[in-house]
């Protein structure tokens, strides 16, 4: 059985805070105790925040071509500058909508700049420079503290092509495999399966958003029961090659 529990004491996170720390403390103050095998979840707010990467906009001067974008999509200049740091390419560009690939290789809107949840008016938060390791940092820092072997994985929120509505996927991983190939296996009626790859990371980042409601403040899960592949992983082997991509 598959448990997803939110940690729900998880405190205001600030720049130089230990989070693998913070989060045993917070799973003992809720008497969740953390087991070998079990999956942390945990937004990529909180890891930003305490990785330093917090933006105030009053520091920011927009660019010639930030102003540019920001006139033909009404968008704050400032904001504009900060996404445009943040990427290698711009996707699409349509109305106020701003979709990039990001220098780590992630194609979303506003490169994963973004102003909820962050402290302060005039503030924005933007990607782990590496969410891979910052994910590793945290399951180094678990299994020192606690002698428990888990994975890790850091979450953001991400639209979709062709559907409507967001959700969480996996952009940092460590301790797990975020994919699983079922090409060569059989399927129930002895058909030989050729293309099913699944991104079990991103199904179990999602499902641990359930519990991770945006207003309710509860920026880590803890996922148990899920046998999931152990390996060092990480986040970018999802990321599908330019040369396989038949949309770009």
């Amino acid at each position: 059985m598959i448990q997803i529990i939110g940690l729900e004491s998880i405190p205001l996170i600030k720049k130089g805070d230990d989070l693998g720390a913070i989060i045993l403390d917070a799973a003992q103050r809720q008497a969740t105790k953390l087991e070998e095998g079990d999956i942390v979840v945990v937004t990529q707010k909180i890891v930003s925040k305490s990785e330093g990467r917090i933006l105030d906009l009053n520091r920011i001067v927009p660019s010639p071509f930030a102003l540019h974008i920001a006139k033909q999509t009404g968008r704050d200049p400032r904001h504009v500058e900060v996404i445009l740091r943040e990427s290698k390419r711009i996707v699409k560009m349509q109305d106020q909508h701003l979709i990039v690939e990001t220098r780590r290789g992630f194609v979303c809107a506003n490169g994963g700049v973004d102003k909820s949840n962050i402290e302060g008016e005039e503030c924005v938060s933007i990607l782990p420079v590496d969410p891979d390791e910052s994910a590793r940092r945290i399951r180094a820092t678990i299994k020192r503290l606690s002698g428990v072997d888990v994975a890790v994985m850091i979450s953001d929120t991400f639209g979709r092509p062709w559907r409507i509505g967001h959700v969480n996927v996996a952009i940092g991983v460590s301790g797990m495999k975020p994919i699983i190939d079922y090409r060569g296996r059989r399927d129930m009626f002895n058909y030989v399966l050729t293309v099913t790859v699944m991104a079990v990371a991103d199904e179990i980042a999602s499902a641990a958003e359930l519990v991770m409601n945006k207003s309710d403040g509860v920026p880590v899960a803890i996922v148990k029961g899920y046998p999931y592949g152990r390996e060092e992983g990480k986040g970018i082997e999802l990321i599908r090659p330019a040369e396989l991509d038949l949309f770009r």
